[in-house]
């Protein structure tokens, strides 16, 4: 039987996000961003194409690695301006009836009492279609600015990112029972308050005692989506993603890394093919390899060197600046992604300077594939059979003639293979996704919280041993 292909769009509000220096192409309408009328106009066109949903990235701050600035960022828009990505949700969701949209927001510049509350306000206004991107940050400049010293170091933001996460489960899957919210206006009974629960958190980074302020959306907990990709990043995924983004620039790295995460899951008493790997590329495509090939061409005249380096300066934390185009990246141990740095340091092949600003300068962190329907449809099945993923997370060159394109080109081919879906599953995102009901299923780590006075009394018994 053909594995089908799952497609999701990675986007950001802003002008220059996986490729910088395309906003100066005279067909690229990133600077649009702005606009609620350009997102919508993008998520009906995706969801022409079935993807399974528009992936909005987010940085809380600047990238001023490179070069000891942060002058060619911002003159590069290299994610600077950059809007706030949970606003769209609710005008997506109003464009279209079954596309999912993850937002992207961080554990380490937000209270998870007050995020509770926005996450389940955006799954009551999409009707279950919202997933979180749980993201812990890697900018100085963006804890500097939150009145933080600096950012903790890597595994313990992991730490904290635990916690946080447990909060909310506590929150979203605990405080209010099902059947709480009853509406009865003959008794003047809105809401049962012997079914309504304080979580009596009190942890080494959060103290939360109280009530959830929302009552439980259409998915309780949002779909949730995670991009780590270092020992602690996966460890982390396996046991709590649901979707898991990679930005590996190789077949082979993607191959363990999807291999790390199964594994991961099942130890975590999951099912492995319940937790969806989406690998990072950018596709460039047309009506035939000729056409493809040209625009490639073309859209490699407006990459920017130092565009590029910015990105790849503030992921890895390193400073490429300081280093002439000829020399080759190192490994150096940093606290910004860690990831990065044993990618492109050596670890599957070596990278000069140039090299890395080159393949950064379209897409990022992953590879570009370019080519005719045919020629991309089987270099997707290619990295589908050889590394078991299980789809991709399509960055632009141009946007929307990106998008536009692989819904016009390579989803008709994959469709005519067996390889796409043609229609969306009915229900919220986690049963468009799964096919299964609209909440975490019980082998989470989510479900342990539900019975929330259970939680509290196995607290309270292990407190009084310890004392």
């Amino acid at each position: 039987m053909t594995r089908q292909i799952r497609f999701n769009a990675f986007d950001m509000n802003c002008v220059g996000h996986q490729s910088p220096g395309m906003w100066a192409h005279p067909r690229d309408q990133s600077w649009k961003y702005k606009d609620l009328d350009y997102w919508q106009d993008l998520a009906r066109t995706l969801e022409s194409g079935i993807f399974d949903g528009i992936f909005i990235a987010d940085v809380i701050g600047y990238y001023d690695v490179y070069k000891g600035s942060n002058y060619h960022a911002i003159q590069q828009a290299a994610q600077i301006p950059v809007n706030d990505p949970l606003q769209l949700a609710a005008p997506i969701a109003l464009a279209t009836k079954h596309l999912g949209i993850g937002i992207t927001a961080s554990t380490s510049f937000e209270h998870p009492y007050t995020f509770a509350r926005r996450l389940s306000t955006l799954d009551h206004h999409t009707k279950g279609r919202v997933g979180w991107n749980i993201v812990t940050s890697y900018l100085e400049s963006g804890a500097k600015n939150v009145g933080q010293s600096g950012l903790g170091g890597h595994d313990n933001r992991y730490e904290v990112a635990d916690e946080y996460v447990e909060v909310l489960y506590k929150l979203l899957e605990g405080s209010w029972e099902e059947d709480a919210v009853v509406r009865d206006r003959n008794r003047r009974i809105f809401t049962h308050p012997e079914k309504v629960h304080e979580i009596g958190h009190k942890g080494k980074y959060y103290d939360v005692p109280g009530y959830h302020l929302c009552e439980p959306s259409p998915q309780r907990t949002p779909v949730l989506y995670q991009a780590g990709a270092s020992g602690s990043g996966k460890a982390f995924a396996a046991s709590h993603a649901e979707c898991v983004f990679s930005g590996a620039p190789t077949k082979a790295v993607l191959k363990g890394y999807v291999a790390d995460i199964r594994s991961g899951a099942a130890q975590a008493g999951r099912d492995p093919r319940k937790v969806y790997v989406y690998a990072l590329a950018t596709i460039i495509t047309g009506a035939n390899d000729a056409e493809a090939q040209a625009k490639f061409e073309e859209y490699r005249q407006y990459v920017s060197y130092d565009g590029a380096l910015v990105f790849m300066s503030g992921w890895s934390g390193i400073d490429y600046g300081q280093y002439a185009p000829t020399d080759l990246v190192k490994q150096v141990k940093t606290n910004a992604i860690a990831s990065m740095v044993e990618n492109f340091g050596g670890r599957d092949r070596s990278w000069s300077i140039n090299e890395l600003a080159q393949f950064g300068g379209i897409g990022g962190m992953g590879p570009v594939f370019v080519g005719g329907p045919e020629t991309i449809a089987n270099i997707l099945q290619e990295w589908v059979d050889e590394t078991d993923v299980d789809g991709f997370n399509l960055a632009y060159a141009v946007t929307p003639d990106s998008f536009e394109d692989v819904v016009a080109h390579v989803v008709p081919e994959l469709q005519r293979r067996g390889a796409y879906p043609r229609a969306y599953r009915p229900g919220t995102l986690r049963e468009k996704l799964f096919g299964d009901g609209p909440y975490l299923p019980a082998t989470h780590p989510a479900d342990r919280y539900r019975d929330i006075e259970a939680v509290k009394r196995r607290a309270a018994d292990l407190l009084a041993v310890a004392s």
